[in-house]
């Protein structure tokens, strides 16, 4: 997978320090959704470079994390800029879901 993986440390300081604008993709190893999901992640990564990341969080080698973020559903997608949650799809979802998401983000001021 092309996207950088996190853990709960790298997650916060990524959001709350950095404060980068960033998408955060959510999944589990048995999720067949998920593993849907990562292509067309993969596929748009490098459209955004330089301007919004985009990033993994694998919960179940992280299972702090769905307590923390209080996630509905796998896969889950949550958007982040400036350390503020700009809001989230989850289950499956399209790229142009996501397309709008992150040109919403990147329009935010």
């Amino acid at each position: 997978m092309s996207l950088i993986q996190l853990d709960g440390c790298g997650l916060e300081e990524l959001i709350y320090d950095i404060g980068e604008g960033c998408l955060i993709f959510f999944y589990k190893n048995d999720c067949s959704a998920c593993k849907e999901m990562i292509p067309m992640l993969e596929e748009l990564q490098p459209k955004y470079k330089g301007q919004f990341g985009f990033y993994y969080v694998n919960i179940d080698e992280n299972k702090e994390v769905v307590n923390c973020f209080k996630l509905d559903q796998i896969p889950e997608v949550l958007f982040f800029k400036d350390g503020e949650y700009q809001g989230k799809l989850c289950g499956e979802f399209n790229q142009g879901q996501v397309v709008e998401k992150i040109q919403d983000n990147l329009m935010w001021v």
